[in-house]
């Protein structure tokens, strides 16, 4: 049992970061890229790539958020089978990350969400870019968050503090 629960911590991490850090890296610079530009031509990009980008967010903290149920399960696991209680810091990054995950699935992926299809009233495109580079970069700042805070998290599962177990030698009998 400890081998199985070592492995699933480990393999929801591995998967919390992976997201983080593909999300930050590939997915979500691509669809703002020149590339992306050139393919949905100069008029309709706005609108069309910030609403692929919103269907990509929606997924991502989807993920998140499942991915910090299972850290916290696995925490209450750990605790309840070994017997060990979770340290502060510990409890306090995952506690973090998970507010990470509810604070931009929750408020800032909605807000994107609105002002994605404010892209559609050409009399308000300026106005609405300008507000959505803000908003956006408030979900960079996030994001990065999430990044750090997943590797900090990452190595705590793969390398965990054992803690030895000593027996006073009085309770030794022969």
């Amino acid at each position: 049992m400890t081998g199985f629960l070592r492995f699933i911590g480990l393999l929801n991490a591995a998967v919390w970061f992976g997201a983080a850090v593909f999300y930050t890296f590939g997915a979500g610079p691509a669809v703002f890229s020149p590339e992306m530009k050139d393919l949905l031509g100069s008029k309709g990009y706005a609108y069309y790539s910030s609403g692929v980008a919103q269907i990509l967010v929606s997924q991502y903290y989807q993920l998140q958020f499942a991915c910090g149920l299972i850290a916290l399960l696995h925490l209450l696991a750990e605790w309840l089978y070994f017997g060990k209680s979770p340290r502060r810091t510990q409890f306090a990054l995952l506690i973090g990350l998970v507010a990470l995950s509810l604070l931009g699935g929750a408020w800032l992926r909605p807000r994107l969400k609105h002002l994605a299809l404010d892209f559609a009233r050409p009399q308000a495109v300026e106005a609405t870019a300008r507000s959505f580079r803000t908003w956006q970069n408030l979900f960079l700042v996030v994001n990065w968050l999430t990044v750090l805070g997943g590797a900090a998290y990452l190595w705590r599962v793969a390398n965990p503090l054992e803690t030895t177990r000593f027996v006073s030698t009085s309770k030794l009998r022969s």
